[in-house]
């Protein structure tokens, strides 16, 4: 079947909508009408080169959508489900999936390699040859097919266009506080980046207990928000914040501390540890270019005051299990998820959508479909 799709063909350049043929799903795989696609930073870093993908590629990873036709073997989904997509597949089977760590799956591996699990063959063509899909999902486009390992079934009465948050963003952030980071009740906790991640991760906190949030970000627009979520400080620096914390903790630090910014980088570990108190925890969850080793800070820090740094992938969590529990706390308003998406854009503004998010303008762009 034409499908239109946004595609990235070489790093430092544009999206570049266009007609694509799309096969029918084979084994265990499912086709699915996209409804909503998040516009994660995770996109933007494919496009400058700092993680490396395919190309040419189909961009979008966070999406929701309705299922309208089921390869043979499938037995999770029928047609008429909805569903939210899950860059983090999960096969249920490997030691990570059997051992309660889905986001580590052994499935995973093949996420940054050309075409569809488990073969490596096609199902999306561009007029000058084969195309892959982003993470094997690739949202931004109005059909996909996927594994129904990347596939997760919600409930019909909620808003699609929210339930596309979960796919990533928001499991990823509400997940670092509360299961990587293990958020405690009466906790202070410093939130670093209020994007997408960020404003989970500040209502993460807030639901495990937390009753001192320190949200910290450059633009004020997005320290504001962080307030609505849950935060009860804000700060425009670590360095602000640091003036901030010590008077809360009479002089202790920070319980935990979230790197949750679009683009982590290496410089930003020293003053996040010099936040985080003896005994406690700083979470590295925004992803930082894959040739930037240049991390400096204290080991005998690290060592003398018992501290630990975490990486965490999709909020250390599981995806069948958070997504559905996510939609639920979405459902009862206890998430809010409406109040994250800035902005909706069609297909054909794929780019303005990411210059605004550059420009700081969005805390999540939703690309909606028809």
């Amino acid at each position: 079947m034409k499908v239109q799709a946004a595609i990235l063909r070489e790093i430092n350049t544009s999206w570049s909508v266009e007609e694509i043929e799309l096969d029918p799903p084979r084994e265990r795989e499912v086709l699915v009408k996209m409804v909503a696609a998040g516009m994660c930073h995770s996109d933007e870093h494919t496009l400058t080169g700092s993680m490396p993908a395919p190309m040419p590629l189909i961009g979008g990873h966070e999406g929701a959508g309705i299922v309208v036709e089921l390869g043979p073997g499938v037995t999770s989904l029928e047609v008429g489900d909805h569903v939210a997509t899950s860059f983090i597949p999960s096969c249920g089977r490997c030691k990570w999936c059997a051992s309660g760590q889905q986001n580590l799956c052994d499935l995973g591996a093949h996420l940054l390699e050309p075409g569809m699990m488990p073969d490596m063959s096609f199902r999306t063509h561009a007029h000058d040859g084969d195309v892959s899909p982003m993470l094997k999902l690739g949202t931004f486009a109005d059909h996909i097919v996927a594994s129904e390992d990347s596939l997760v079934k919600v409930n019909k009465d909620l808003d699609l266009a929210a339930v596309s948050l979960l796919s990533c963003g928001v499991a990823t952030g509400w997940g670092s506080a509360v299961h990587r980071a293990e958020v405690g009740a009466g906790d202070i906790t410093i939130i670093v980046g209020i994007g997408g991640i960020g404003s989970a991760a500040v209502q993460g906190a807030r639901m495990a207990g937390a009753t001192r949030i320190i949200a910290v970000d450059p633009i004020e627009s997005k320290r504001e928000l962080a307030m609505e979520f849950g935060a009860t400080h804000t700060a425009a620096s670590m360095e602000e914040a640091m003036e901030v914390v010590m008077p809360l903790s009479n002089g202790q630090g920070a319980d935990q501390v979230l790197l949750t910014a679009g683009v982590v980088e290496g410089t930003m570990l020293a003053p996040a540890m010099a936040l985080v108190r003896k005994g406690g925890t700083c979470v590295v969850t925004g992803l930082g270019p894959l040739d930037d080793f240049n991390t400096p800070f204290s080991l005998f820090d690290l060592t003398l005051s018992n501290k630990e740094i975490k990486g965490s992938l999709f909020g250390s969590g599981n995806p069948r299990a958070d997504i559905p529990h996510l939609a639920d706390l979405y459902a009862q308003g206890v998430l809010k998820l409406d109040e994250m998406i800035t902005q909706t854009y069609t297909l054909d503004e794929v780019n303005q959508g990411y210059a605004d998010m550059r420009d700081g303008k969005n805390i999540r762009g939703i690309i909606i479909f028809d």
